[in-house]
């Protein structure tokens, strides 16, 4: 029950919230409606989508760029020149004031621009394609997360689900015990305390239906968060906890490849050495040259009044084409130390990939640790609830028998509904186990 309420908790604050329906789904069913519902799991795809749209702009950026212009200008009081005065037959050392141009005037010109060569739009090129990796890998990464969740929150509504049932039952045997407990009493064949004994443990077991039933709940409510629901849905789950439990028990993905190379996790770091590898490139390519072209043409006119609109108002045309080379030549060491700062990165990003590979072997082996510790624990917990069974019905037939105290019927009820506990949570760690490790090997399967 501690398991279950840590994990509602942490779980609370993971996935959106969803629309409203009524849904029946077995695991498989929830998990392949989760892929598609999840916020997570749609933002992931979104973010494959942006790439892509990235990658497509980052390529434009070097295709041919028309733009075009119009810029009217209307002096408001002209700019006075002087001249000398002799020039107009005016007295020498004198100067007359004059004005050039017109008042109004309107240029309109259309450019088009060419990228001939650049060393940083190849590069770009490369990172808009690294770019659209990263985020592929990272909807990979987002649907096996999904995934896992989706089989933590079925199997905790399971769990609840089952603790309920048991718990039920346990009080309808508690409640019967008391009243034939107190019938005995009544009739003087017993003590007190044992009617006394018998309360404290239907009072106990009560007290946790009531919270079971309030986890359960939320763990419904979580599950619909999970899978992209509204949480006030109606959701019905068709799977059991112990078929599922079944279903999740095998031996042979304990042996499966535990080549780092093929976790998600060392891919994302992958792309990670292969972005720095770009950013070396990219300061590398800042010192060479860079070659554009463009021509342009367009038309202008003058006027003091605004006529522009007239049919016979004179335009003028014109046209140009050019060419534009960039040489960096002498930067004072900064584009070096920029190159020299990228290559740390790589270097460390180099490292990083290094540790990633080791710890996802240190992953691997203890999920697969965990996995069989938990299918061994499943086994061991249903023996013990077997002999505590055993143990219950045996100190309940003493007690009425009257050859069995009330203290040993208690212990061995507590007893019972611990072992009862421990199988269901045994059976949800079988469950959980077998995903995480799914998830580490990157290679979920059916359930």
């Amino acid at each position: 029950m501690k398991n279950l309420s840590i994990f509602i908790f942490l779980m609370c604050f993971s996935f959106g919230f969803g629309q409203n329906a009524t849904t029946s789904l077995s695991l498989q069913e929830a998990i392949d409606f989760a892929l598609e519902n999840n916020r997570q799991a749609i933002n992931a795809a979104r973010d494959i989508d942006a790439a892509k749209q990235q990658k497509w702009e980052t390529t434009a950026s070097g295709l041919p760029q028309l733009s075009a212009n119009v810029d009217y200008q209307n002096f408001l009081k002209q700019q006075v020149s002087v001249i000398p005065a002799e020039f107009f037959g005016g007295n020498q050392g004198e100067f007359a004031e004059v004005v050039f141009g017109t008042k109004q005037s309107v240029n309109a010109f259309a450019t088009l621009n060419q990228k001939i060569f650049d060393g940083s739009y190849l590069v770009g090129l490369q990172s808009a394609k690294v770019f659209l990796e990263i985020s592929e890998n990272a909807k990979i990464k987002t649907d096996l997360e999904v995934r896992k969740a989706v089989i933590d929150a079925y199997g905790n509504v399971l769990l609840a689900k089952e603790s309920v049932s048991i718990f039920e039952r346990n009080i309808e045997v508690l409640e019967k015990n008391l009243y034939e407990t107190r019938k005995i009493y009544e009739n003087g064949l017993e003590e007190e305390e044992s009617v006394e004994q018998l309360q404290i443990t239907l009072s106990g077991v009560k007290s946790n239906l009531n919270n079971v039933k309030r986890l359960e709940t939320l763990a419904y409510q979580m599950l619909n968060i999970t899978l992209g629901l509204d949480i006030y849905d109606t959701t019905n789950l068709s799977d059991t906890l112990e078929t599922l439990t079944e279903q999740n028990i095998s031996l042979s993905l304990l042996e499966a490849d535990e080549n780092p190379g093929n976790t998600i996790d060392y891919l994302i770091a992958q792309n990670d050495t292969k972005s720095k590898e770009l950013l070396v490139k990219l300061e590398k390519s800042k010192a060479l040259p860079t070659l554009n072209a463009f021509i342009n043409g367009g038309y202008s006119a003058f006027s003091d009044e605004f006529t522009f609109t007239n049919s016979n108002q004179d335009w003028f045309g014109s046209s140009l084409l050019g060419l534009n080379l960039s040489i960096p030549i002498f930067s004072s060491g900064m584009r070096n130390s920029a190159t020299q700062r990228a290559k740390i990165d790589l270097e460390k990003s180099q490292t990083d990939l290094l540790e990633t590979e080791q710890r996802i072997k240190l992953q691997i082996a203890s999920a697969k640790s965990n996995y069989q510790f938990a299918i061994e624990d499943y086994e061991n917990k249903k023996e013990n609830l077997e002999l505590a069974e055993r143990i219950e019905s045996k100190n309940q037939t003493k007690f009425f028998e009257g050859i069995g105290s009330s203290f040993d019927l208690r212990q061995a009820q507590t007893q019972l509904y611990s072992a009862q506990q421990e199988l269901l949570q045994s059976m949800l760690d079988v469950i959980n186990s077998k995903a995480e490790l799914e998830t580490v090997l990157n290679s979920p399967t059916n359930n």
